[in-house]
């Protein structure tokens, strides 16, 4: 099992900052990929980026250029630095690890409110 906590979510303005953080401890050995999605009211959740053991990162569309997201493996840690934020990027944001082997588990974090206003 992998427990999943994230933090660093709130308030803030069309064109500010936040950085989310997301502590992953438990069967910390199996995880692959570490990474972050969202879901506002009425969609479905989606993927925001995702960043493999080894660095390698993908990103969203609609978030490429404005957020970058980080690995600390000797922490267990995963970080979503949001940059140039608008007010369709208010969403909760959750946590999420992938592990390695068959059968693939998935785990999420409870999730954190990002709220931009306009």
């Amino acid at each position: 099992q992998v427990q999943l906590v994230e933090s660093g979510g709130g308030l803030v303005q069309a064109g500010g900052s936040l950085r989310l953080s997301c502590a992953a401890s438990g069967s910390i050995f199996s995880i692959n990929t570490m990474g972050w999605f969202r879901q506002a009211p009425g969609k479905q959740r989606e993927l925001v980026a995702v960043i493999t053991s080894g660095g390698s990162a993908v990103y969203a569309d609609s978030v490429q250029g404005r957020f970058t997201i980080s690995r600390d493996n000797a922490q267990n840690m995963v970080y979503l630095q949001m940059n140039s934020l608008k007010p369709e990027d208010t969403a909760l944001y959750y946590c999420h690890a992938g592990t390695r082997g068959v059968p693939r588990r998935e785990y999420w974090g409870q999730g954190t409110q990002v709220t931009v206003s306009s």
